[in-house]
C-alpha cells in the first residue's frame, strides 16, 4: 500500500497561481472549488511522476532480474504441477 501523497490536515498556504480567466469564470459558474480541484489534480500528477521516477531508477535492477530468471529459471520451476 502506498503511503499518502500529502497530509490533508497540513495547514493551507497561500500561493500565486495564474489561470485562464475564461476557465475561472466557468469554474465559478459551476461552483467548482478551484483550490480543492488543484490539490486533487496536483496529487495525481505527483503520484504519476513518482511512479515514473521509481521505474526509471529501478529499471536496471528489473532488467537484471528478468535476465537472471530467463537464464536460471525460477526456484520453484521443478515444483509446478501446471
Amino acid at each position: 500500500m502506498e503511503p499518502p501523497l500529502f497530509d490533508p490536515a497540513a495547514p493551507k498556504r497561500p500561493v500565486n497561481v495564474r489561470i485562464n480567466s475564461d476557465l475561472a469564470i466557468q469554474a465559478k459558474a459551476l461552483k467548482i472549488n478551484i483550490s480543492r480541484e488543484l490539490e486533487r489534480h496536483l496529487a495525481e500528477v505527483i503520484a504519476e511522476r513518482r511512479r515514473k521516477r521509481w521505474k526509471e531508477e529501478n529499471q536496471p535492477a528489473m532488467v537484471a532480474y528478468n535476465r537472471r530468471i530467463e537464464r536460471d529459471g525460477l526456484f520453484s520451476d521443478d515444483e509446478r504441477l501446471f
